[in-house]
């Protein structure tokens, strides 16, 4: 909520959203429209006994301004930019709607404005951080769940919160969109990163999110392969109709009597 009143989000359906029938997931997933969703993530053991621990998993999913980011690197009309909190922002009045950034983005968080029709995500509340605010989702969360800061100050909060609950038994749990974490290298990391007990696809995120950039080599070592085989075909084609056009220039005819 405190999302959609700062940046003046219109409520879907006017306000009177039908349930989606997924656990209390009615956000159902980020669009034009909806810049933060918390998944919540049912698992439930299938025997009615229960007798394997069953849990919900949520994450308050957003936009991951990456230090790499995909979208920037595509952006034909530069509405795409890097702030100067290194936040990723679209500046509405540049974009044209051309989606290339959606295609781009290995965490789908961009989709079109259905009024303004260009592509639209979280600005981490770009206007308020140059108020010197925080974003409107941090300072609302009740629970901090949602913390804002400088990257060192949050890796520290984030390394002992992790700690704590691996000593409480929590072993499987581990920070997603750091260095070193195994998953988000090629984006160089992510500035918006997340504690998790399950591997990433379990909460919709990405093993290995890519870069567009990375597939230029090779996309071009197979085109350029491609290009060759036509012609080698065509090359070789012309030469059989040649040859055959001689093969029939030189065939003895028949006298006619």
């Amino acid at each position: 909520m405190a999302c959609k009143e700062w940046n003046q989000l219109p409520a879907t359906n006017g306000g009177a959203n039908t349930l989606s029938g997924n656990s209390y997931d009615n956000t159902r997933t980020l669009d034009g429209d909806h810049w933060r969703h918390v998944k919540f993530v049912e698992q439930f053991s299938a025997d009615r006994n229960r007798s394997e621990q069953s849990r919900w998993l949520m994450m308050s999913d957003v936009c991951k301004h990456c230090a790499h980011a995909a979208c920037l690197e595509v952006c034909p009309t530069g509405a795409i930019i890097r702030t100067e909190f290194d936040t990723v922002v679209i500046q509405a009045d540049v974009c044209n709607g051309c989606r290339d950034c959606i295609a781009a983005c290995p965490f789908g968080v961009i989709e079109i404005n259905p009024v303004s029709k260009t592509a639209q995500k979280c600005t981490l509340c770009y206007d308020r951080l140059q108020a010197g605010m925080q974003p409107a989702c941090a300072q609302a969360c009740p629970t901090a769940s949602i913390q804002f800061g400088t990257i060192k100050d949050l890796m520290v909060r984030a390394k002992g919160r992790l700690q704590q609950l691996q000593g409480q038994g929590a072993k499987d749990a581990y920070l997603y969109g750091v260095a070193g974490d195994g998953y988000t290298e090629e984006v160089g990391g992510l500035n918006a990163f997340y504690l998790l007990v399950d591997k990433p696809q379990v909460y919709g995120l990405p093993a290995r999110p890519k870069l567009p950039t990375r597939n230029m080599v090779p996309s071009a070592l197979f085109s350029g392969l491609g290009a060759a085989l036509v012609g080698l075909f065509g090359f070789l084609s012309f030469r059989k109709s040649r040859m055959d056009e001689a093969a029939v220039s030189t065939t003895p005819r028949e006298p006619v009597v």
